[in-house]
């Protein structure tokens, strides 16, 4: 999966980074370095399933795929 994200440099120094297709989706570093290793794990968290918040219905049927 290919994402797009903005790096903003901050006025306190460092950068703020978002994925704009992922609303929410932010985080910082103190280099670019930092602030994309900070926005991998914070993609990760965003797209991973909360188990407690999914309720599926008896004749729902649950697939996996790739993208």
């Amino acid at each position: 999966m290919k994402l797009k994200i903005v790096f903003e440099p901050s006025e306190e120094g460092g950068y703020t980074v978002y994925v704009p297709s992922l609303p929410g989706c932010i985080s910082e570093g103190d280099t670019k370095e930092e602030a994309l290793s900070n926005i991998r794990e914070a993609i990760e968290l965003y797209l991973e399933p909360v188990e407690d918040d999914i309720f599926y219905a008896d004749n729902n049927e649950i697939l996996e795929i790739a993208v």
